[in-house]
Parts: C-alpha cells; structure tokens; sequence
C-alpha cells in the first residue's frame, strides 16, 4: 500500500494538503488565511423564527447569516413537559421565538445558506 502526504503552498494566503492511498485521494484540506474553521463550536443562540412548515427554526448565533435548527436536532431537555394526549411534538410547541438555547455547529455556512446547527452538544 501506498500512501503520499501532496502539500501545495505556492499562495502564501492558501495552504493544500492532500492524502493520496494508492492514487486514490482519501483527504483533502484547506487552510485559508483569516478564515477560522466553526464547525463544532458551540454558541447561545436566540431563536428569531420558527417556520412549521419546515419543521425548522432560524436562529441568531452571532454569525453573519441566521443558523438553521430542524426538529430532529433538537434535544429531548428542551422539549416542555410530555402532554399525553397530544402525539409527537411540533416544532411551535418546543420553540419560540426569543428562546435562549445553546447550538452546535454540524455544517459550516455555505453559499447563501446559514449553519446547520444541533442542540446535541458533543
């Protein structure tokens, strides 16, 4: 088995790193100079919409664009108390807006898109 590390750091604000196993890329990364990688990090964050529709909700977390929050990545501590005759929960009765909760970075912002963020914080 084979196994090279490329590195190209011709442009001194762009540095490439690359792992190469039997000529088949396994890694690429990508270090741009004054950008600083957040996913992972974890923020308070302020809940600014909740859209039923989606099932989501935006959130501001102090980043240029607004964090999205789907139901599915929300932790069962923030859930209210169970209603038993109610079935599973909807987004509107976990979340409102002005709700102070702590999020975690899953996705990097990309494009016109904000974060995807989770309340499972690891």
């Amino acid at each position: 088995m084979s196994k090279k590390m490329l590195v190209n750091a011709t442009h001194h604000e762009e540095n490439r790193v690359a792992i190469v196993e039997d000529g088949i890329l396994t890694e690429l990364d990508i270090e741009v100079a004054g950008y600083e990688p957040t996913k992972g990090n974890i923020y308070k964050a302020v809940v600014v919409r909740v859209e039923t529709g989606l099932q989501a909700a935006f959130v501001d977390y102090g980043a240029e664009k607004l964090g999205f929050l789907q139901i599915g990545e929300i932790h069962h501590n923030i859930y209210p108390p169970k209603d038993e005759s109610k079935g599973r929960p909807r987004i509107a009765d976990i979340l409102h807006r002005g709700q102070e909760i702590l999020v975690q970075i899953v996705k990097e912002e990309r494009g016109t898109k904000g974060a995807a963020l989770t309340t499972f914080l690891s």
